[in-house]
């Protein structure tokens, strides 16, 4: 598959900044039919040194960095690993939230009799902390900014959904007037701060969501 709609907003000898878009995997799924995906595009068009250090959701779109060789893998795996990384989301969240700002701190663990989801789980769940805040209310839904601490499966999707603003478009989670709001799920990663693996130079990237 060709590189196509996939934007690579930063390259050098030691990393890649890309801006993946909606509907395409991260990495390789188990069925054949999920072969397609952002680390063998990459890998087959001129990136054969291409490494994922984290993962997108494949309906989530925005900034996912990779690295280019084992030691700058290493490196920026031990840096989420730490939490010495940086993220925000922007997001379409159904309804209107009574705060403009706070957050949500429940645990979450994967339900496997609704696979994939993932559910609010006090007793079996890992800690998940998300801060959230409002950018713009626009009648039916609000645009916020997402804030993950933890980098927990859906924990974005989820966490809202708990505090009963679930995403547009989310074919998972939404409730049946959120998921007609939007053709996509309003979920795109905006902005990624990690300090370089060989400089030590800290970076930021940014990239506005496309809803």
């Amino acid at each position: 598959m060709p590189l196509s709609n996939i934007q690579i907003l930063h390259e050098d000898a030691a990393i890649l900044v890309i801006n993946k878009p909606t509907l395409l995997l991260s990495v390789p799924g188990r069925a054949e039919d999920n072969k397609d995906c952002l680390i063998t595009r990459l890998q087959e068009n001129g990136y054969p040194d291409a490494l994922i250090v984290h993962r997108l959701d494949w309906e989530t779109s925005g900034i996912i960095l990779l690295a280019r060789d084992a030691d700058s893998h290493r490196e920026l795996s031990r840096q989420f690993h730490d939490r010495e990384t940086e993220k925000a989301y922007t997001a379409l969240c159904w309804g209107q939230p009574a705060l403009d700002s706070g957050s949500i701190d429940l645990p979450l663990r994967y339900d496997p009799p609704t696979k994939p989801r993932h559910v609010v789980d006090h007793e079996q769940g890992k800690h998940a902390l998300t801060f959230w805040r409002i950018l713009e209310r626009c009648g039916d839904y609000c645009r916020v900014e997402l804030t993950p601490i933890t980098g927990r499966s859906h924990q974005l999707r989820v966490h809202m959904l708990s505090i009963g603003h679930p995403l547009l478009g989310d074919r998972l989670y939404a409730n049946p007037e959120a998921l007609a709001a939007h053709e996509r799920l309003c979920l795109h990663a905006s902005m990624l701060s990690f300090t370089h693996p060989v400089s030590g130079e800290r970076l930021k990237f940014e990239c506005p969501a496309p809803f």
